[in-house]
């Protein structure tokens, strides 16, 4: 499930970023979408997923991501209060040091979660299954 909350963080940032670059005034969501409200409450509850799932892990880059994901959540909790969305707050929680922390946590873990390549275009070192990469071989 860990992967489906990823997914959801990653894709519901990308949809924000979009919106933000819509220069959509500051409005109640009524009406035909696309509206930021059901993503930012879906990037919430998959921060909170994780930070549940990693909170008694004895890994303690799972700690921070779970740390980072509590802060983050609290800016989005924050927007969620808000009676009123629009691109301009959406574009600052995009900017938000505590999301951009999430979201290069969770591109790090996914890329250490990633099977090891195995078509030659990287090397194992032997050490324990850490990729090394030749660049003299393309």
């Amino acid at each position: 499930m860990i992967e489906e909350d990823i997914e959801a963080i990653e894709s519901g940032y990308e949809f924000l970023l979009a919106f933000a670059a819509q220069g959509r005034p500051a409005q109640t969501e009524t009406g035909p979408g696309p509206h930021a409200r059901p993503t930012i409450e879906g990037i919430a509850a998959a921060m909170s997923n994780i930070a549940t799932a990693f909170s008694d892990s004895s890994d303690d880059f799972e700690q921070v991501i779970a740390h980072d994901c509590r802060n983050a959540g609290a800016a989005l909790g924050f927007i969620l209060g808000q009676e009123k969305i629009g691109s301009e707050i959406v574009d600052n929680l995009n900017a938000s040091i505590h999301l951009r922390a999430v979201l290069t946590d969770l591109f790090l873990y996914s890329e250490a979660l990633k099977p090891l390549d195995t078509d030659g275009g990287a090397e194992s070192s032997g050490s324990g299954g850490v990729e090394t990469y030749d660049a003299s071989k393309k």
